[in-house]
């Protein structure tokens, strides 16, 4: 309930924004012609100017500060499993001085660097409860799919939704799933205070492992597993490799499309065919789950399929499809890339966070790398700062959940990576809420065109 009341918020909140925009326009008195925009998502949108700008890479307090906010950002939005492009776009713009559509494309290649960089990480890490995968594939295949389908549909929004109503919605969203992100830790916290106080009395092994009498040892002493025995039991290829065909597959539809005249009948067929692609690989997951999930209630088997506590309903299913879409096309609108509706949503149905935060990144490297290649080709980022704060984003990714892991070990307190995912989604609120409302205003004093632009003349 408590997901689905969440998701009625920012159903709310999106639904009272869009309607405003005709009341906003309604109250113009002036006759003001609407300025169309080319770019595809708020984090491209040009505040200020549409030229290309790159500055030198070259050694300066600007770029030490920039490593610094790159190096910490990636290391807790991977954590978080939320990216971090929130921060790093006003930082490349504000600080280094990029324009915002370079901006966005550096921010991708730095996503992508840091969640690859995490994933070889909890590849090597084994699950913290159970013998299970850390990387939860029935979830990577049930939301990436339709995550995906998602951005496309953000994208293409984000053409004709106006600045300041984009502005709105960075603001809800941010807001709301930070609030109930840290709700939940605090929900998390109290919980695992109360477990060590009632375990103080209670003997425990190394692994924290329960140890209800302690006279008998075990006849057949408990192997431990190597690193490369961890590695090979958490790679599951065969779902890897279905991921990587979706991916594949929205590429070629994107690149395509690229060369295309907006709104000729070639362009909507190319758009239309990404629908079949994920609704194909979903319904797969989708019967997969149901029928599993089915049969062990009748069985009267309490256990979950994967790292969700819910029942795999039809509605459940259902829903989940819905979020999956509703978040990218929020990320896509936002161009942020589905990470701050995903990371939430999986610990809201149920998932620890070790794996919400290793799952989400997973799913996060495949939709970021997706832009980065399409971004490349484009050429619309410099190789040199590219290259560079890539790097640093990929220490950053793997440094980070090397000592996240370590201090929840020492610690005992998973809620630290809900407390890091709420920090840095408030923080994005923060910096993009400010830049947006500043952008909004000016456009309010140069009277310009504040409704829906008109779709195949912005492309």
């Amino acid at each position: 309930m408590a997901t689905k009341g969440f998701v009625i918020y920012l159903l709310a909140g999106f639904s009272v924004a869009i309607l405003s925009v005709f009341f906003v326009e309604n109250l113009k008195n002036g006759d003001f012609k609407p300025r169309f925009y080319q770019s595809s998502n708020v984090l491209e949108r040009v505040v200020g100017s549409e030229d290309k700008v790159w500055p030198e890479l070259e050694f300066n307090w600007r770029v030490v500060l920039a490593t610094v906010i790159g190096f910490l950002g990636s290391a807790c939005g991977t954590v978080g499993g939320v990216g971090g492009g929130g921060i790093f776009v006003p930082m490349l713009t504000l600080l280094l001085g990029f324009d915002t559509k370079s901006a966005a494309a550096i921010s991708k290649c730095m996503i992508m660097g840091a969640s690859a960089s995490s994933v070889w990480y909890n590849l090597r890490v084994p699950h913290p409860c159970r013998e299970a995968p850390i990387l939860d594939y029935d979830l990577a295949l049930l939301f990436q799919p339709m995550l995906m389908l998602g951005i496309t549909i953000g994208v293409s929004l984000s053409v004709v939704f106006p600045y300041w109503l984009i502005t709105v919605l960075i603001i809800i969203l941010f807001m709301g799933t930070s609030s109930r992100s840290f709700f939940k830790a605090i929900e998390m916290w109290k919980e695992e205070t109360m477990l060590k106080k009632s375990m103080k009395e209670v003997p425990v092994n190394s692994r924290g492992e329960l140890i209800i009498d302690t006279v008998y040892e075990p006849l057949v002493p408990k192997k431990e597993k190597t690193a490369f025995e961890i590695f090979k039991f958490n790679l599951n290829l065969k779902r890897i490799l279905v991921l990587f065909i979706v991916w594949f597959v929205f590429l070629l539809l994107q690149v395509f499309k690229n060369d295309l005249t907006a709104c000729t009948p070639l362009y909507w067929v190319l758009n239309l065919l990404q629908f079949p692609v994920a609704l194909a690989v979903f319904g797969y997951e989708f019967v997969k789950l149901y029928k599993e999930s089915k049969k062990r209630r009748l069985e009267g088997n309490p256990e979950s399929i994967c790292e969700a506590d819910i029942q795999w309903t039809a509605t459940n299913l259902i829903f989940c499809a819905l979020c999956g879409i509703l978040g990218g096309t929020v990320g896509g609108l936002l161009g942020s890339g589905g990470g701050f509706i995903l990371g939430p949503l999986l610990l809201e149905i149920g998932v620890i966070p070790q794996v919400a935060s290793a799952t989400a990144t997973f799913v996060m490297m495949f939709s970021s790398s997706l832009s980065v290649v399409e971004f490349y080709l484009l050429k619309r980022f410099p190789m040199p700062y590219a290259l560079y704060l890539m790097s640093v984003s990929i220490l950053a990714g793997f440094w980070g959940q090397c000592f996240i892991r370590r201090l929840i070990a020492v610690l005992k307190r998973a809620s630290i990576i809900v407390f890091i995912l709420s920090g840095v989604i408030f923080a994005s609120a923060l910096t993009m809420g400010v830049i947006g409302i500043e952008k909004s205003i000016r456009m309010i004093h140069n009277h310009e065109f504040m409704g829906f632009l008109d779709f195949c003349s912005s492309q």
